[in-house]
């Protein structure tokens, strides 16, 4: 079921995404819009269009989450790839993304120093492309 979902997510969240569904949806409404007077602007005709944007925002909230989740967890795999096989790199940095709030918040704070330094360093009109220690 897994794979399937997956495999149906990305192809849905493709098709979505495409200029020709999006041109679709605005003629959805067009359609609906013009029948408005057909319909005497009813509650009926109202909850038509408000049932069928609610049903499909509901799902795509799901498919969206599906999507970045996996993007984000690629995305992770190929930064954790290119820390290991960087010369120097901190592997530590690897699972970054799992440590808890107060380790990632060291972290942060090193780094940003890190950033401060390298910036005050180009203002001074020194290069900030060494690599400095992160201790």
């Amino acid at each position: 079921m897994g794979s399937f979902y997956t495999e149906a997510a990305k192809n849905i969240a493709h098709l979505t995404g495409r200029p020709i569904t999006f041109a679709m949806a605005v003629m959805v409404i067009v359609v609906w819009a013009v029948t408005g007077p057909v319909f005497g602007f009813s509650d009926t005709w109202q909850l038509v269009i408000n049932t069928g944007t609610t049903v499909i925002t509901f799902l795509m909230v799901f498919l969206i989450q599906n999507t970045q989740n996996r993007d984000t967890t690629a995305m992770q795999v190929k930064l954790d790839e290119l820390i290991r096989v960087t010369v120097g790199a901190h592997n530590a940095l690897m699972d970054l993304e799992d440590m808890d709030e107060k380790t990632l918040t060291a972290f942060r704070k090193k780094y940003g120093l890190l950033g401060r330094a390298a910036q005050a360093a180009v203002e001074s009109g020194e290069v900030d492309t060494g690599v400095a220690p992160a201790d």
